[in-house]
């Protein structure tokens, strides 16, 4: 199936939101009438080369435009060029930024990456969309593009994993477990937690470059600028939501039971992975390691690296070194090329 992009025209849903009648877990519980909501960017869906975009932990599917968190990358002649493809980004259900308090869930500790990912493949069926030209994701986000490529392996032409890995190591599950006690226990668990994890998307020579031990009267200015993004993050987000999204990074694993490879080989899309050298979170070595062992079985693989001093945040900071990797993936005769491809394809 690589590089056929098969898409079938249905309604579109009203107001960029799809009602998932039933969504089934891992667990064997089931949720109802679940809202999935999203945002497109670009040609009209079908008609289009499509790149599905999974947001990070604390993101969204505002990924282009005038306050899209990755706008440098994606938008009119960027690298991810949207006069050529359809660009699509799903909020994960509870993430808050369809203003539906009613999307909260709470019965976080039933649902996994994997049931997202699931999720994602259901509401992109509803767009009659079938198969990917690109499918990318950050973070959490890239763990979710890893299962949604393992669910179905032969749906997109390109997998981009970028500062993530295909299962939480026992430093991710550590820390997730850290932000749990903190969410479940602190006075001001939103504000509380999120200090602790922006210590893991930095660096101590990305704080020391930055703040150089300035401090206005008492306080150092490293502790007004964690202060800042905590309130942050507590006027916009929910404890609900942290707690989902936190339980979701600790339950990336596309293996369930099975051998990495027995899994990734499977999966027939060209996987570009993209880690970051300083990266304390997911640390490149993990990256390295699954390089080599794709690399080794036949599998189509690239690797590139983010120099950075920022850490894991570089993939939404080095802007130009993001756009330089991903380039050839992208370029615009080729999306043209493609563009023909799926238009000859529709059905």
């Amino acid at each position: 199936m690589r590089g056929r992009f098969i898409l079938k025209k249905k309604k579109m849903a009203d107001r960029n939101n799809i009602i998932i009648a039933e969504w089934r877990l891992a667990s064997g519980k089931s949720l109802h009438l679940v809202t999935l909501s999203y945002q497109t960017f670009g040609p009209p869906l079908g008609t289009a080369p499509v790149i599905l975009v999974n947001h990070a932990l604390t993101g969204n599917s505002n990924v282009s435009g005038p306050e899209g968190w990755w706008a440098d990358l994606i938008g009119r002649a960027k690298t991810i060029d949207t006069r050529h493809y359809t660009v699509i980004a799903f909020n994960i259900p509870g993430n808050g930024y369809d203003g539906a308090k009613e999307n909260l869930i709470h019965n976080y500790k039933d649902i996994t990456a994997e049931d997202v990912a699931a999720l994602f493949w259901k509401g992109l069926e509803k767009l009659g969309i079938y198969n990917l030209f690109a499918l990318i994701g950050g973070s959490l986000g890239g763990g979710i593009a890893w299962h949604m490529a393992a669910l179905r392996p032969d749906a997109t032409a390109h997998l981009i994993p970028i500062a993530t890995d295909w299962k939480a190591t026992d430093w991710v599950i550590a820390n997730t477990l850290v932000q749990e006690r903190i969410l479940n226990n602190s006075a001001d668990p939103l504000a509380d937690a999120r200090l602790h994890a922006m210590l893991l998307y930095r660096t101590p020579q990305s704080l020391q470059q930055r703040f150089n031990r300035e401090q206005l009267g008492d306080i150092f200015d490293i502790e007004l600028w964690l202060d800042k993004h905590g309130k942050k993050l507590a006027n916009r987000f929910t404890l609900p939501a942290y707690k989902l999204m936190n339980q979701l990074l600790r339950t990336i694993n596309i293996t369930q039971g099975k051998s990495f490879l027995a899994v990734a080989k499977k999966i027939t899309a060209a996987v570009h992975l993209v880690a970051v050298d300083t990266d304390l979170l997911f640390t490149p070595d993990e990256t390295q390691i699954t390089y080599v062992s794709l690399k080794a079985a036949g599998v189509k693989v690239s690797y590139n690296e983010i120099h950075s001093v920022h850490g894991h945040d570089a993939f939404l900071i080095e802007h130009a070194q993001l756009a330089k990797i991903l380039k050839p993936v992208f370029d615009e005769n080729f999306a043209k090329h493609h563009e023909e491809g799926a238009k000859e394809h529709q059905v």
